[in-house]
């Protein structure tokens, strides 16, 4: 994978095709992808999540871009798109772990 990249694109990709409309749940959707993807490609998605989180948009910049490109009913699930994808970050580094 090229350093030239868009975290912002590779986020909105990640989330699109990850967390689309015909999921059973967001976590179904996380295991799924875990399971599918290599150590390589799970350790790209928590750099480029980690970029995201950490630029300089602001909260609400970063919420609605989340909001989005996921189709997650983030009540539902009682976390913020902030929080949602630093837990999100959090259970992909587990799983990097293990892999």
């Amino acid at each position: 994978m090229s350093e030239n990249y868009d975290f912002i694109e590779e986020l909105e990709d990640f989330l699109g095709g990850t967390f689309h409309q015909d999921i059973s749940s967001p976590k179904q959707a996380l295991d799924d992808f875990i399971n599918e993807a290599s150590k390589e490609c799970l350790l790209f998605t928590v750099k480029y999540c980690e970029e995201f989180s950490n630029s300089d948009l602001t909260n609400q910049e970063k919420g609605n871009i989340i909001q989005s490109n996921a189709e997650i009913y983030f009540p539902a699930i009682e976390l913020t798109p902030l929080q949602w994808i630093n837990k999100l970050v959090e259970v992909i580094k587990e799983a990097v772990k293990i892999k």
